[in-house]
């Protein structure tokens, strides 16, 4: 365990094992089928966890870890070495998940536990994640790690494309009624990271056309700037997330390395199965 810890939870969409390479814990989201809770990402997945809506015909419900999950977490970490926490959490506008960290922080009095609201989600989340750990196995002390994930979230984009607003229906947010017509029309939202929340930008026809539309707004968000970073998500829908990519790398210049990963639970849940979320993070001007 480094000298100072890396901590986030699992909204931040980072791969295991890319997680585990940068000594990054991630803190689970919790999934509530009635009394039965499930960690995201550890005792379910997207897979089983669409499988089960879809027999049960009712949604789940997902919560903020309780303040002693994390304070396992904190404590595990100075017990491995750690003398100090960077603690990064899905936006406070999404999830209570950041105010949990924060209750938790207060269970180490004289002990340095900073606590971050990220403000995004997904891997805007986890690439301030990455960029907190890299900085601090490159010799980076607590402020200067936090320097680095801020920096790197005000070049990080996020776009997402709904294949169904089934789910959506399901829990409450949209009528059944509008969720039928989007289907009968074949409509698709497109949604972005805005006012630090998951808002709706546009509706596009046809599922190609979303995804088309999708490229066309990265390139929009790159400017004239090179990408320095791709991730290219999907909620059980590995086919759409590789034709999503070859209509990336066909369009622009995609790093020689991209991260591709599923979105777990504790998201998916909100976006219903079949979404595609693409992570982009431009280069330094």
């Amino acid at each position: 365990m480094p000298k100072i810890a890396v901590i986030t939870d699992t909204d931040s969409s980072l791969p295991f094992d890319l997680a585990e390479q940068n000594h990054i814990v991630q803190v689970p989201i919790l999934i509530q089928f009635g009394e039965e809770s499930l960690r995201d990402g550890y005792d379910i997945d997207s897979r089983a966890v669409f499988e089960r809506i879809d027999r049960e015909k009712r949604l789940p419900k997902t919560a903020a870890p309780a303040p002693g999950l994390f304070g396992q977490a904190f404590q595990r970490a100075f017990d491995e070495g750690a003398e100090e926490i960077l603690c990064l959490n899905i936006s406070s506008a999404m999830s209570a998940t950041y105010a949990a960290a924060c209750q938790a922080k207060e269970l180490f009095p004289g002990r340095r536990i900073e606590v971050i609201d990220t403000r995004t989600l997904s891997m805007g989340q986890g690439y301030m994640a990455l960029a907190a750990a890299q900085a601090i196995a490159g010799g980076a002390n607590l402020d200067e790690a936090r320097t680095a994930a801020e920096e790197i979230c005000g070049r990080t984009f996020l776009f997402g494309s709904l294949a169904t607003l089934k789910y959506i229906a399901m829990s409450g947010r949209v009528s059944s009624l509008a969720a039928g017509m989007a289907g009968l029309l074949d409509i698709k939202p497109i949604l972005t990271l805005r006012n630090d929340k998951l808002e709706l930008l546009e509706r596009v026809r046809t599922q190609k056309k979303s995804w088309a539309r999708m490229v066309e707004l990265c390139l929009e968000q790159m400017g004239k700037q090179r990408l320095e970073k791709l991730s290219i998500l999907h909620v059980n829908n590995p086919a759409g997330a590789q034709e999503v990519e070859n209509m990336l790398c066909a369009a622009l210049s995609c790093p020689s390395e991209i991260t591709r990963g599923e979105v777990l639970p504790g998201l998916s849940i909100h976006t219903g199965a079949g979404t595609i979320v693409v992570v982009g993070v431009v280069g330094r001007e």
